[in-house]
């Protein structure tokens, strides 16, 4: 038990919100099953797209987006209205969304978990190893990063360990890495 903590979150990658909203939905559920309410949760959101980060902030979606969602987590975490299906506020303010280019912008920090699923199958290897010393960057000690399933964190030795390789569920290890330089410079055209 970990009382009185707040736990903080990065969703790197976000699109339109539905992982970012999933995974408060899952934290709110398990920490009320397991008696934890008093931790703090805190989820930093961000993709590139303002349009997307736009529509995230919102919090509304159509009944089509919500398909896989049950009927017990709609009645409890949504609201429905003409216009579709809204978040529920307390789930709402959980998550701070922001405009963030992973390969350019200063990385978040003091984070417990990043979230970053199928955004450096995009990437060549030098961008994806920038955004890696990123996160390692980011992370507390022993914090976690996710990552999609065609995806590693361990191109550059020194900086995650496979906790659930399967998974795709990685360590951040101590490494004496500093941010690259490029990771602050805007890209040339």
């Amino acid at each position: 038990s970990i009382k009185g903590k707040e736990l903080r979150i990065w969703s790197a990658g976000c699109s339109t919100g539905e992982e970012v909203y999933s995974l408060a939905i899952c934290l709110d559920e398990y920490l009320q099953k397991t008696d934890n309410t008093d931790i703090a949760v805190k989820i930093f959101a961000s993709d590139i797209s303002e349009k997307c980060v736009e529509k995230a902030r919102t919090g509304v979606y159509a009944a089509q987006d919500l398909k896989n969602v049950s009927e017990k987590r709609l009645s409890s975490y949504f609201t429905k209205r003409d216009s579709g299906y809204y978040i529920n506020k307390a789930i709402r303010d959980t998550c701070i969304f922001a405009v963030h280019d992973l390969t350019k912008d200063f990385p978040f920090s003091k984070i417990d978990f990043i979230v970053c699923r199928n955004v450096l199958i995009y990437f060549n290897t030098e961008l994806q190893g920038q955004v890696l010393s990123a996160f390692h960057y980011a992370l507390r000690e022993n914090g976690f990063l996710f990552l999609g399933k065609a995806e590693t964190a361990l191109t550059i030795p020194n900086l995650f360990s496979a906790v659930e390789k399967q998974e795709k569920i990685f360590m951040r290890q101590d490494a004496a890495v500093r941010l690259t330089p490029n990771l602050l410079l805007k890209e040339e055209s």
